[in-house]
C-alpha cells in the first residue's frame, strides 16, 4: 500500500487531483480489512466504507481499481456500475498502473511480472486471475498513457 501510494505521489501529471490519487492509492485495498469485508470482494467493501464516511470520489476510484468492474460481473454483483459509475479518468488509469507495478511486498515490478504473480497466486481459473487477464489489453494501454504523460512532464516511470 505504501509503495503504491509513493508511486502515485511520483506521478507529475495529475495536478489538482494529486491528493485524491495518493489518497486512493493508500486506500485502494482497505476492503480487505476484517472490519470492512462484508461481501468478500474488497473493491466494493472498501468503496462502500468510503462512501459511508462521505468520500464518494475516493469510493468510485477504489471500486474500479485493477479491472474490478469486470471481476464484479464474474462474481455476479448486479448493479455494480450503477452503484459506482465508472468514469475512465486518468486517475482510474493511474491508480491501476500504480497497483499493477507494485508487488505485494512493495517492490516495483513490471506489469507483466505483476500479472504473472497474480495468476500464480490465485490459479488460472480463479475469478481474480480471469479478471486480471481480461484486463491486460487495457492495462497495457494505460501503462503507455502513463508513460507518455510522464515523459511529457520530463519524468521516467
Amino acid at each position: 500500500m505504501q509503495t503504491v501510494a509513493a508511486r502515485a505521489a511520483s506521478l507529475p501529471f495529475v495536478g489538482a487531483d494529486h491528493e485524491r490519487l495518493v489518497a486512493a492509492a493508500y486506500l485502494h485495498d482497505i476492503g480487505y480489512s476484517r472490519d470492512l469485508a462484508h461481501t468478500g470482494f474488497h473493491p466494493i467493501d472498501g468503496a462502500r466504507f468510503l462512501r459511508s464516511v462521505g468520500e464518494e470520489d475516493l469510493a468510485r476510484l477504489v471500486a474500479h481499481h485493477t479491472n474490478a468492474r469486470y471481476e464484479a460481473q464474474l462474481r455476479g454483483f448486479q448493479g455494480y456500475e450503477a452503484e459506482f459509475p465508472y468514469e475512465g479518468t486518468i486517475l482510474d488509469t493511474a491508480l491501476t498502473f500504480c497497483d499493477l507495478t507494485t508487488s505485494p511486498d512493495g517492490r516495483p515490478v513490471s506489469l507483466e511480472e505483476r500479472v504473472i504473480e497474480i495468476v500464480r497466486r490465485y490459479g488460472d481459473d480463479h475469478v481474480v486471475s480471469r479478471a486480471v487477464l481480461e484486463g491486460v489489453p487495457d492495462f497495457e494501454r494505460g501503462r503507455e498513457q502513463i508513460r507518455h504523460l510522464c515523459e511529457a512532464a520530463g519524468v521516467s516511470v
